[in-house]
């Protein structure tokens, strides 16, 4: 349960921690609280499960990274595990997980997005997961970004 103070420090960092040196100092002078405090609250949420994360999130497009390519893969199903551990652990992979199939029309069940400045340049690099994955890729695909969607989680008020 979140008390009065933590709905504060939530609201206060759900659209992102200040681009400063010292972020946390920062918001517990915006809170009136110790930077210490900031900091343990936020610990007690991240492990009790009432925040996810604390993390970056990069705009791609800010930085040049304009095409963007989710790769769909149909992998056996006893396969998947091992084979998305190793697909979410290559450097260019921001984003890799398991859905369900729906078939007979959508036979992927493994999702990697691929970020590049170019679609070429994001072929390549599911060239590379392709040759990482071998045989126990039945099939894949690569579904190119169109256009920028809202991208925010939910929001509580204060």
């Amino acid at each position: 349960m979140l008390d009065a103070i933590d709905r504060r420090l939530v609201a206060a960092t759900q659209a992102g921690l200040p681009l400063v040196p010292e972020p946390y100092r920062v918001l517990a002078d915006q809170l009136g609280l110790d930077e210490l405090e900031v900091t343990g609250r936020l610990k007690r949420l991240l492990v009790s499960g009432a925040i996810r994360r604390i993390g970056a999130i990069p705009n791609h497009y800010a930085l040049g990274y304009t095409a963007n390519g989710m790769s769909v893969w149909d992998i056996a199903d006893n396969d998947i595990a091992d084979i998305g551990a190793r697909v979410g652990a290559l450097e260019f992979v921001t984003h890799c997980y398991e859905r369900p199939r729906h078939l007979p029309l959508w036979p992927y069940n493994l999702f990697a997005m691929v970020h590049g400045r170019t679609r070429d340049e994001v072929r390549s690099k599911v060239a590379e997961i392709a040759a990482l994955v071998g045989p126990a890729s039945r099939a894949h695909e690569v579904l190119f970004s169109t256009r920028i969607l809202k991208k925010t989680g939910l929001r509580i008020a204060a």
